[in-house]
């Protein structure tokens, strides 16, 4: 999800799952702020320079300020304390550290903890775990592990090119594009052109794509080191259409084809119903905590960066195997004095795929849309989405475009009910554990409020 400045100031002054808040009356509070020494940063940042060493005291210290204060988890405002004194930070944290950058519409969050998790198997590694996935995310991240072998980094499709213009990442991963935040962002095009951008400036990295998308492999065709994915992407509303010339693409469920060149390149690793064929042929199997096939496909992602790096398959396919829940994604929380199951679902290819895996069950579901400026103010999309799938079963709409939301379910033959919040819903429904999907700013306060079961 795209991080406005909004976001951003919301992001330090909005308590959250990782804040840590100081109790009792001010004059009653007791902390210290805990900094790195001179010392110990001289020793890990040397020969970065005392302007670098600096910054980094400065941004750690804000970050932890902001922790003490219950104001934030210092995933912005450390960074963005570090840039201001020391404006090429970035590539001075990187050096040493071998980078993965993963970026696309959906899956960027799940996919980063996934790589992240099997490049420990082989040393240190670092990530910006909160999806705090600008410039001065990542400097937030790095600063507090600087001497880390590995990191992986979730960066917003707009800004690859800001990062790729700084250093040049190990590996760099494309998952998917599609149409995303219309009125702030524009036309998809506008983010394929960026991303063919970025890769330009970075000829020595190792590019990991989508082959099933033709956005893409569009931005990524041109690049002289690309493994190629393929796990059967079920969106192709935003795919209809070559991206270099606009003819019209047939067979895009296949091997598609454009008279202008571009077609889909054989895939080297494809996932399937049982786990993951690889370059060489051998099937692996793929055993996941994390529920859906898109999931199953942002591993095959994980497994081709890890292995980039050096990583064995049976042990980085372990290790994503542990995996239960990313930043809140596919896991359960208290609300309410009920547990509930977290979906995000932030445009119609990913409402797609939540709305697929809600058809395994019948447990309540509770719908959550809101239109703040991180999720876009337009919600003209909900009529993308094949809400029809619903129209065997009752579900319940809350948010502040649950009016909306409730109007297209009707034209979609789905029995709805409008709740006036998460918690009215709850208190209406049985005892089994729903499924609450929401978008974007209505999962992230959700998430807030919600405790471990």
């Amino acid at each position: 999800m795209r991080q406005t400045q909004a976001q951003s100031r919301d992001n330090d002054t909005r308590s959250n799952g990782d804040a840590v808040s100081a109790h009792g009356p001010a004059t009653q509070q007791r902390w210290r702020v805990v900094a790195p020494t001179p010392k110990a940063l001289s020793a890990a940042l040397r020969p970065r320079g005392l302007r670098t060493v600096l910054a980094f005291t400065a941004g750690r210290t804000a970050a932890t300020l902001s922790r003490r204060l219950g104001m934030g988890s210092g995933a912005i405002i450390g960074g963005r304390v570090a840039m201001t004194v020391q404006p090429r930070a970035l590539p001075h944290l990187v050096r040493g550290t071998r980078v993965v950058m993963i970026t696309g519409t959906n899956g960027k969050t799940t996919t980063t903890q996934m790589v992240a998790e099997a490049l420990r198997a082989s040393g240190e590694t670092v990530s910006n775990a909160t999806g705090a996935n600008m410039l001065d995310g990542h400097v937030a991240a790095l600063m507090m592990r600087p001497q880390a072998s590995y990191a992986a980094l979730e960066v917003d499709e707009l800004h690859l090119a800001q990062v790729t213009g700084q250093f040049e990442p190990a590996v760099i991963v494309l998952l998917n594009l599609t149409r995303d935040q219309l009125d702030r962002v524009g036309e998809i095009r506008t983010v394929e052109h960026s991303i063919r951008r970025a890769l330009r400036q970075a000829p020595g990295a190792h590019v990991v794509a989508n082959s099933d998308d033709p956005n893409v492999v569009s931005a990524a065709a041109d690049h002289p080191n690309v493994t190629w994915i393929s796990g059967g992407g079920r969106w192709k509303d935003d795919a209809l259409n070559c991206p270099r010339c606009g003819a019209f693409l047939e067979n895009v469920d296949h091997d598609w084809r454009c008279s202008c060149g571009l077609s889909r390149p054989a895939a080297d690793w494809t996932v399937d119903a049982s786990g993951l064929t690889g370059p060489d042929g051998a099937h692996h199997e793929l055993s996941l905590r994390l529920p859906g096939q898109v999931n199953r496909t942002n591993a095959a992602f994980a497994l081709a960066a890890a292995r980039e790096l050096g990583g064995g398959i049976e042990a980085v396919l372990a290790r994503i195997g542990s995996i239960d829940q990313a930043h809140g994604r596919y896991g359960t929380v208290v609300l309410a004095g009920r547990t509930v199951r977290l979906l995000l679902a932030k445009n119609p290819a990913s409402w797609l795929e939540m709305l697929d895996l809600v058809s395994t069950h019948r447990r309540p579901l509770i719908l959550v849309v809101n239109s703040q400026e991180a999720d876009g103010y337009d919600v003209s999309w909900l009529w993308d989405i094949a809400f029809e799938s619903l129209e065997d079963r009752g579900v319940t709409v809350a948010g502040e475009r649950a009016l909306d939301l409730a109007v297209r379910l009707r034209y979609a033959g789905v029995r709805c009910e409008v709740a006036s919040s998460v918690p009215a819903a709850l208190a209406a429904m049985s005892e089994d554990t729903p499924d609450v999907i929401a978008n974007y700013t209505a999962f992230r306060d959700l998430f807030a409020k919600g405790t471990k079961p």
